[in-house]
């Protein structure tokens, strides 16, 4: 198959996907030789899920991620020097290098940022998409939690508030088979979290969540539920996490044999069989890496943030 004929939609997909992934990696190079200090949460492995909500997904919707956001930020459009410039603690355009990895946001982008407090991000997605119903907006909130953020309570009490008040909410669980470093099943119950859902009356699906297309259809029908009936959804997106919790991890914890597994159902691997076109994905990879080098550079010659605007916007009234 020749780079012509190999299908663009898919190729797009493989795209945007290969960005996330080869933006991860060279963010990990980038805490290797100290351009980026602390630790950083990677979704590589995951991207199949932002990337196939992101395709589905109108300029007016907002989206909040866990602290494992890189992937749902660049899919909703982030420039990836700025991004890059935010996470070395320079003077970005984001956030001025206070976001840092886990705390960025982009609302221009709809994107309106991560949260470290596991599940806190259903309440705000809540309210996100609360203010779109009062504005009679044709828009949803999105929200991305992990599969342990469901044990806690303030998913569940977000979750009975959109169900009674009919909101717009939809939450995407990517369950990735850890809660940090412990296996899912040794902490939930009952770990089809889609049956969550429906306790409090919310319809929900189980996908693929390594296949962008599984999780495009579900999140468009998710939205078209949402702003129709004005019905909360959820759901519950199956992948794998091909690194470790955060960027220190040993994952010792890991069963022999488990990532090697993994590694062959892997979104961008999987994707890639389906192209079945070599010459199109190199091109595409080849690409990726001109413009990461490119966007580096530039965020490279950001000047570093201003410590004396450490408090700016951090509290109401004038800026200090």
């Amino acid at each position: 198959m020749s780079t012509l004929e190999a299908p663009a939609h898919l190729l797009a997909l493989y795209e945007q996907m290969y960005t996330i992934r080869a933006f991860e990696e060279q963010v990990m190079e980038l805490l290797r030789i100290g351009e980026i200090t602390g630790s950083t949460h990677l979704c590589i492995g995951q991207e199949a899920v932002p990337v196939g909500a992101s395709a589905v997904l109108q300029a007016s919707d907002a989206v909040i991620a866990t602290y494992r956001g890189h992937g749902w930020a660049i899919a909703r459009g982030v420039p990836l020097a700025a991004l890059f410039a935010e996470l070395m603690g320079r003077a970005s355009v984001l956030c001025d290098g206070r976001g840092g990895s886990a705390y960025f946001m982009a609302p221009d982008h709809g994107f309106l940022g991560e949260n470290s407090i596991v599940g806190a991000g259903v309440p705000m997605a809540l309210g996100a998409a609360l203010a779109r119903r009062f504005q009679r907006r044709d828009a949803i909130g999105l929200v991305s939690i992990g599969d342990g953020a469901m044990n806690q309570g303030a998913v569940h009490e977000s979750l009975n508030m959109a169900a009674v008040l009919a909101v717009p909410l939809v939450v995407v669980v990517e369950n990735n088979g850890y809660v940090e470093m412990t296996p899912s099943q040794a902490l939930t119950a009952k770990p089809a979290h889609v049956r969550a859902a429906a306790a409090y009356g919310i319809e929900s699906v189980l996908v693929d969540g390594n296949d962008p297309d599984a999780v495009g259809a579900a999140v468009e029908r998710a939205r078209a539920t949402a702003i129709g009936s004005q019905r909360p959804f959820l759901i519950e997106a199956e992948t794998h996490r091909l690194v470790g919790h955060y960027s220190g991890d040993l994952q010792a914890y890991r069963p022999p044999g488990e990532l090697d597994a993994a590694r062959l159902r892997e979104p961008l691997v999987r994707l890639a069989a389906t192209i079945s076109d070599d010459e199109a994905t190199d091109a595409v990879r080849a690409r990726v890496a001109r413009l990461l080098a490119e966007e580096l550079d530039v965020a490279r010659r950001v000047p570093p943030a201003n410590p004396e605007r450490a408090l700016v916007g951090l509290y109401a009234g004038p800026e200090r």
